[in-house]
């Protein structure tokens, strides 16, 4: 018997005990006469989470405890929702008691009161309505039957169990967060990388007479064909080897006017959009036209002959020696595609399979010096059957067990002995999956809504997770934002997520067969609706009325029929279409807009970026539950005054609303927001009084001192209408230790009006957290730089840009700090001489400044007449003062004559322009 999808609620139930005992929910509860009614659910709640860790286990085998385990999950859903309807309500009146003018505004709850019955109404004296109350009698009696069915499934309570069990199901957390040396995923594959190496002739002719060659590697699921082709992509000799490169990740859908258009994208660096196959085909040829290609078409899928002649006819005129190589699983598919043999990919030997195991859960080479876990190991490595995808997730697992006896428990799981589902899920996989924390196992099924090899970026996924509510922080004073990186990056370390090929430093994606597992233990709780393995229709009513989570992609035109299965899903908390776009190029009916959204009154994620769309509805103010509002890169002119009634909302992304002129009135009652990003957003003209009590940005900068959520990005423009210094003050930008990023401008007028003794204040009273990795500053209009700009303490700052500081006749000492990579300087007119101080004053040895520094600009410098460092060594080098210096860019610095430096190092690229010779 082969369970649907394993269910684990431990965390989910914990989260719901600290709700219904939340203060807040007793100030509600008790005047309405349901605080009895509520308090019966925490025995109820109690008595089942007792028998969670057995259920979960046992729902392996026991089909009944797994049926049973779906029935609890969908009640915990609805539980939480109407736990969050009334903590709503009670934050709502909690604002209207703030602001006596409103306060007489009706209740939730006294609108569907007769109005026989509605005499002399307050809000703490209302009487609570039926529809409430038939929803708290329903949870009731559901949690009832689900306790009388308890007594049939032999559960045991954890205190039965004596502890056993719950050690080794309890959260745990590992040591560090560092990553495994990636080499290890690729050992002991050299010789296929040679042989393949050998088929594709470099460096002497082939001896076809084809233009190009197609070369498939074909294996099981897991065997390493993509790290071998990634291996062979960016190997030295195969570099200089080709004319034009290009990997494309094809997948599931082989689409040959999208596949085509990447290609042209990579080689070109042409972003164009084609919506003709032919057009773009024509351009593809003209550039590879008589040029030696590399093509990469990895996990391919494809068994029709028709699409792929389609495709491949523009590679006909590249130059002889050109390569195509194609991974995939199937031999059929190799069949229509290869111009040589298959090259067929075999297991690892158990040896080479036991150093993978050992690198990724201990760091050793083996198990010989440590005898303790070398039987436990190599049974384990038997398990993998060669497969080093399976040895690197039971090593990410491993690396939390501490105790040969833990490991024997993985050895000893009834999960080894499951049959898979048509060989897609790995054991390996699944039992890596299961000894998840229960905190994160929510994280991980979540992700089963981006598509096969689908680049996520971190620090989205984390604001998505925390608006679903799966962050709960652990510890006083820590950010959820924190909770949520510490997360991701554990489930980096256990490889469920791995490294995006594009170098971005905080984009990610998932491995094909992780992915399946993501798809696989999030059952009916998310779905695709773009999803090819498993229509709407499979799904049937009965899943579609459980979904609470669904993404889809984009299309340039989205009309109703594609969400007609949104209408059955009612309780989705999740409208997220993908990817996320940054220029509005699609469009969505107005029915989707106007009639849809509305009803989906349980939606906690909602974004619509990158349609085409002027406004939101009023009834956008109904989604209660909103926390996560996205229309970045919309037309969108206006946001509808019930924004600001959306209490719950924690991110409201405008990033790119070109046509934004203002936010709504009322945007000050949003008390939970954390997030607002407004970049890109040229005409948004004013920031609404009072938005200071958000996670946002206020209209003075004294405002800002109310913002302890504050982190990221932050740009503070206009400085120079700050007249009081003190207001700098009270910014307490040094408090703001999420922040990471700073721009400070002041106006590019430097008129009369201008006080740049005020200026220095300013700039000097607003030091931010030495946290900061990014700093700009633009248009200052004092002659000194703040003290604080240079101090050790810095130690993460990395970028640097002064630009247009005209009165400054000095640089700022900034050899002290360590992380500094980038340096810019521009349109400082005052400054005449750069000396030794620019390294730090004080240094006891100027070549040991900007040890990290590889990018240094001085440009527009019209008054600068010197530059020289006084070292009386003459064996002195510029590369020992600056060690890793690459770039020196001196550009528009007319009256600069003397330049007195040590000789620089040959590997420095040097652009001197618009200067004297």
């Amino acid at each position: 018997m082969v369970v649907i999808a394993e269910i684990f609620l431990t965390a989910f139930f914990t989260v719901l005990l600290e709700k219904v005992a939340s203060g807040d929910l007793f100030n509600l509860a008790l005047p309405e006469g349901i605080y009895s009614r509520l308090q019966t659910w925490t025995s109820k709640l109690v008595l089942i989470q007792a028998v969670l860790s057995d259920a979960e286990e046992k729902q392996i085998t026991a089909e009944s405890v797994n049926m049973w385990l779906q029935q609890l999950q969908d009640l915990a859903y609805d539980l939480d929702d109407l736990l969050d309807k009334l903590a709503t309500e009670a934050l709502r009146r909690k604002l209207m008691m703030a602001q006596p003018t409103q306060a007489s505004n009706p209740s939730m709850f006294r609108k569907l009161i007769p109005a026989c019955c509605s005499t002399n109404f307050s809000p703490r004296a209302v009487q609570f309505d039926f529809n409430i109350s038939s929803e708290i009698d329903n949870i009731t009696e559901r949690l009832e039957d689900l306790l009388k069915q308890k007594s049939g499934l032999n559960l045991m309570s954890d205190h039965h169990l004596g502890g056993t069990r719950s050690r080794r199901t309890r959260d745990e957390r590992p040591p560090s967060t560092s990553l495994v040396d990636e080499y290890s995923g690729f050992y002991g594959r050299e010789k296929d990388k040679q042989a393949i190496l050998a088929q594709m002739c470099l460096g002497r002719e082939s001896s076809s007479n084809r233009r190009f060659r197609v070369i498939p590697i074909v294996g099981m699921g897991g065997i390493g064909k993509t790290t071998l082709a990634q291996q062979i992509y960016n190997d030295e000799e195969v570099k200089n080897a080709f004319d034009l490169k290009a990997w494309i990740c094809v997948s599931d859908e082989f689409d040959e006017l999208a596949i085509t258009q990447s290609i042209y994208k990579q080689i070109s660096s042409d972003s164009s959009k084609f919506k003709d196959l032919e057009m773009v085909q024509v351009k593809l040829r003209e550039i590879i036209s008589n040029k030696k290609f590399l093509l990469i078409l990895d996990d391919v899928w494809n068994e029709n002959y028709g699409k792929w002649d389609v495709l491949s006819r523009p590679f006909q005129v590249g130059a002889p020696g050109s390569i195509v190589i194609v991974t995939t699983r199937n031999v059929s598919v190799a069949s229509i595609m290869r111009s040589v043999p298959d090259y067929h990919l075999d297991h690892l030997e158990n040896e080479e399979i036991c150093f993978i195991l050992a690198q990724h859960s201990r760091g050793w080479q083996n198990f010989d010096a440590h005898p303790g876990f070398k039987e436990t190991g190599e049974a384990i490595v038997k398990k993998c059957k060669g497969l080093p995808l399976a040895a690197k997730s039971l090593g990410g697992l491993l690396r939390t067990k501490e105790k040969p006896n833990d490991w024997k428990d993985v050895l000893d799981s009834k999960i080894w002995d499951l049959p898979t589902q048509n060989n897609d899920i790995l054991p390996a996989l699944r039992l890596s999956y299961h000894h998840l924390p229960s905190h994160l196992k929510r994280l991980f099924a979540y992700c089963s809504l981006f598509p096969k090899d689908y680049e996520f970026d971190k620090h989205e996924l984390v604001l998505l997770w925390m608006a679903e509510g799966f962050l709960r922080p652990s510890e006083i004073h820590k950010e959820m934002e924190d909770v949520g990186f510490q997360c991701f990056d554990e489930l980096l370390s256990r490889s469920f997520f791995q490294r995006s090929k594009s170098g971005a430093e905080s984009r990610f994606l998932m491995h094909s067969l992780v992915n399946d597992l993501a798809r696989h233990v999030a059952g009916r709780l998310c779905f695709r609706l773009d999803d090819k393995a498993e229509s709407n229709a499979q799904r049937g009513t009965d899943s579609l009325l459980k979904a609470r989570h669904s993404s889809f992609i984009r299309h340039q035109y989205d009309g109703s029929q594609k969400f007609e299965d949104f209408s059955i899903s009612s309780k989705l908390r999740t409208f997220l279409p993908l990817p996320f776009s940054e220029t509005p190029n699609f469009y969505l009916t107005n029915q989707v807009i106007y009639d849809l959204l509305p009803q989906l009154h349980f939606l906690r994620v909602l974004s619509l970026s990158g349609y085409k769309m002027l406004q939101l509805p009023d009834a956008i103010g109904n989604l209660k539950h909103l926390r996560y509002l996205n229309v970045s890169a919309t037309t969108i002119e206006q946001l509808p005054e019930s924004v600001g009634e959306l209490y719950n909302l924690q991110a409201l992304l405008l990033r790119d609303c070109r046509r934004l002129t203002n936010l709504p009135a009322n945007t000050g009652n949003l008390i939970n927001l954390r997030h607002l990003d407004i970049d890109g957003t040229m005409q948004l003209q004013k920031m609404p009084l009072g938005l200071c009590k958000t996670a946002s940005l206020g209209l003075k900068v004294n405002e800002l001192r109310g913002l302890s959520n504050l982190r990221g990005a932050l740009s503070i423009i206009g400085l120079q209408s700050v007249m009081d210094a003190q207001d700098a003050r009270e910014a307490n930008l040094t408090c703001k230790q999420g922040l990471e990023e700073l721009e400070m401008v002041w106006s590019s007028d430097f008129d009369d009006f201008r006080n740049g003794m005020i200026e220095k204040e300013v700039i000097e009273l607003l030091k931010p957290s030495t946290n900061l990795r990014r700093l700009e500053v633009k248009h200052y209009g004092g002659m000194e730089f703040p003290t604080w700009l240079g101090d050790p303490s810095f130690s993460q700052l990395a970028r640097i840009s002064l630009s247009e500081c005209r009165h400054c006749t000095s640089l700022p000492s900034l050899g002290h700090l360590t992380s500094l990579k980038k340096l810019h300087i521009s349109g400082i007119g005052g400054v005449k001489s750069v000396g030794n101080e620019l390294c730090g004053v004080g240094w006891p040895h100027v070549r040991d400044a900007f040890p990290s520094l590889e990018t240094l600009e001085f440009v527009d410098m019209v008054g600068w007449e010197e530059w020289s460092t006084n070292m009386s060594n003459d064996d002195a080098n510029f590369g020992q003062v600056f060690p890793h210096l690459r770039q020196l860019i001196i550009a528009g610095c007319p009256n600069l004559i003397n330049i007195s430096l040590p000789r620089l190092p040959s590997i420095l690229v040097l652009n001197i322009s618009r200067c004297q010779e």
